[in-house]
């Protein structure tokens, strides 16, 4: 039960403020199991600008936070990224690719195509993707946790026995320090790095890439953003935050996504997007504000800015382990929720096919299976009731 304000101390007041800045601490970085694996993946592949890379990340997340006030968060386009680790496309197509993306986004902002689209989606397709963003989450978290079973399994446990007590908002910020803190000594202290001052490179958008980046980027991740970025993120946000319904919309988010691409890709910046999983996680531990993308923007513009390349040193510092211990977490909540047990049972398999297909291919094409699916169903139940059909029979 939440307490009174009214008969509160001083004393309280400074304690849930304190309390509530240490929990967006904690959220800020619980998301890093999405970000370090596909960022250090793409470096380790293509000879992207590092410091414009962390310097697009930062300033995306701050203008995120100034923007919603909530931990909203900012996050590697998925498509892209795994097709530039397998494929070795270069930053020049990518820099056009997410030019291309974020010029369609404001496109579908501003005619208000994606309000539309978000106003038709059906409620049992919307617990569909939930599902399939947090079954998602949990398997990415498993397979960060193969790395070294050992901290991930007392990660789990750590994090899990936190939950109950009144320590759950700084779980994920005492988890990573006590980890990070474990990698130091196991690794003989922080890398011999020294910090300088370094600017991004300019990477203009060619003529010449625009239809390899249409065909090989954009086409596979522009449906995954539309859901998973978009859509998702606006439904996830309105049930952790009913009161921002109006903030926090596929319009407003489709608007920031691609005015931010459309900026900072020639700046040297992978493709971002607002993920709905890293919703999940920054609130589950601890996230309320926009605290929580402030910091995380703050450190990543710090790390460009005074480490450049070197900044993948320090991030390495990190036991990738204790990251998908959060997501397993937070995975796991957000997939087992209210409304799965409580839809009825042609409700329910709405949500478990959208789910399902999500997971098994993605997003995208869960969300077209789960559409074609309930309007299946409710043609049938129209068809029953004008006595068209016999359900007896």
């Amino acid at each position: 039960m939440k307490p009174n304000r009214d008969s509160l101390t001083a004393s309280d007041e400074r304690y849930l403020r304190l309390r509530q800045v240490l929990g967006d601490i904690s959220g800020a970085f619980a998301d890093l199991g999405t970000f370090l694996p596909l960022v250090i993946g793409v470096l380790t592949v293509q000879r992207f600008d590092v410091t414009g890379l962390l310097i697009g990340f930062g300033m995306f997340a701050l203008f995120s936070a100034t923007v919603y006030r909530r931990p909203v968060p900012v996050q590697p386009m998925k498509a892209v990224a795994a097709i530039v680790i397998s494929t070795g496309i270069g930053p020049e197509v990518v820099a056009t690719g997410g030019v291309i993306i974020g010029a369609t986004l404001v496109l579908l902002a501003v005619t208000g195509a994606i309000g539309a689209l978000s106003r038709w989606l059906p409620q049992t397709v919307l617990t569909g993707i939930q599902l399939a963003v947090g079954l998602h989450l949990a398997l990415v978290g498993v397979r960060l946790l193969d790395s070294d079973w050992l901290v991930g399994a007392i990660a789990v446990t750590g994090l899990l026995a936190l939950q109950q007590t009144r320590f759950r908002p700084v779980a994920a910020l005492a988890l990573l320090v006590l980890a990070t803190s474990w990698s130091l000594v196991l690794n003989g202290g922080v890398p011999p790095v020294s910090p300088a001052l370094y600017l991004p490179h300019l990477t203009l958008p060619a003529g010449t890439d625009i239809g390899t980046a249409i065909q090989s980027l954009v086409l596979p991740q522009l449906p995954l953003t539309l859901t998973n970025a978009v859509l998702a993120p606006a439904a996830i946000a309105a049930s952790l935050f009913p009161g921002d319904s109006t903030r926090i919309t596929p319009r407003r988010l489709a608007l920031s996504s691609g005015l931010l691409n459309l900026f900072l890709a020639p700046l040297g910046a992978f493709p971002m997007c607002h993920g709905a999983g890293g919703l999940v996680v920054q609130h589950k531990f601890g996230a309320r504000t926009g605290l929580a993308p402030a910091v995380f923007g703050a450190t990543c513009l710090g790390l460009g800015l005074a480490f450049g390349p070197n900044a993948m040193l320090l991030l390495g510092v990190l036991p990738i382990a204790a990251v998908g211990a959060l997501l397993v977490i937070a995975g796991g909540e957000l997939a087992i929720n209210k409304r799965l047990f409580d839809a009825k049972p042609g409700c329910l398999a709405i949500i478990l096919l959208t789910g399902s297909v999500g997971v098994m291919v993605n997003i995208a094409v869960g969300l077209f299976a789960g559409l074609s699916a309930e309007l299946l169903r409710r043609w049938w139940i129209r068809r029953v009731q004008s006595g068209g059909v016999n359900p007896g029979k």
